[in-house]
């Protein structure tokens, strides 16, 4: 397990290549999408949808987009989740079409309330349906809970490569400060940075247990854009049935 000094040390690391915006760091659209927590469920299948609809301006002519995922995963061990996605995106002129598919494995690194900061790994593989584009991505989970307040930021870094695109490095930032409420219903703040993207804005969830292990995970929010670069709003939404 990775002491916890080091940890720290990497999340510092990744958030100064983010800060200065290396030349090495391209643009490729919206880091918004999901914050993840540094914590796997023992024993947890998972079917997972999850949607993000950007738009510059609802009044204008713009073309907004959507992106959707579809997605199931299985905990293989008391700290490691794996779960692989079907990803679409849809145009306002287009129909849904599959665009990539994608692999991720979830490490947790420490027990819950071990230390100051409970932190884990993330590694995603990506691989775009029907050209020959590739997208490696790692990133550090923090959290800290602060009574019935809970912090967590993600400190991504992700390389591009591919005979169909040109090879980059890119940097992501994606923070949420989340009030435990109650389990049904809990508020959040969540902020985003990337190459493309700077955003923030408001995201409401809950988690409803179903019997047994049965769950359902809801989560619904708009990010508002921050710069030029962002879409005047996207609007987002989860829902994960776990079982």
């Amino acid at each position: 397990m990775m002491p916890v000094d080091n940890a720290l040390r990497l999340a510092l690391l990744i958030a100064f290549l983010h800060a200065v915006r290396t030349p090495l760091a391209g643009a490729d659209g919206s880091s918004i999408d999901k914050v993840y927590h540094p914590y796997v469920e023992q024993l947890e299948w998972e079917l997972e949808w999850r949607a993000t609809h950007a738009d510059r301006d609802p009044l204008s002519s713009v073309k907004r987009l959507q992106q959707h995922r579809l997605g199931l995963g299985r905990a293989i061990s008391e700290y490691v989740f794996v779960e692989a996605y079907l990803i679409g995106t849809q145009s306002a002129d287009d129909s849904l079409e599959l665009e990539a598919y994608e692999v991720e494995v979830l490490w947790q690194l420490s027990e819950q309330g071990e230390y100051a900061v409970d932190y884990g790994l993330l590694f995603e593989l990506e691989k775009e349906h029907g050209e020959d584009i590739w997208e490696a991505s790692s990133a550090l989970l923090l959290e800290k809970e602060l009574g019935r307040f809970s912090v967590t930021a993600n400190l991504g870094l992700t390389y591009e490569g591919g005979d169909d695109i040109v090879n980059e490095w890119e940097t992501a930032l994606a923070m949420q400060a989340r009030y435990r409420y109650s389990p049904r219903f809990e508020p959040a703040l969540e902020f985003y940075a990337g190459e493309d993207t700077l955003g923030a804005g408001p995201v409401i969830g809950g988690r409803e247990k179903l019997g047994g292990l049965q769950a359902l995970t809801w989560q619904l929010g708009v990010v508002l854009g921050m710069d030029e670069d962002t879409a005047d709003y996207t609007v987002r939404a989860l829902l994960e049935y776990e079982f």
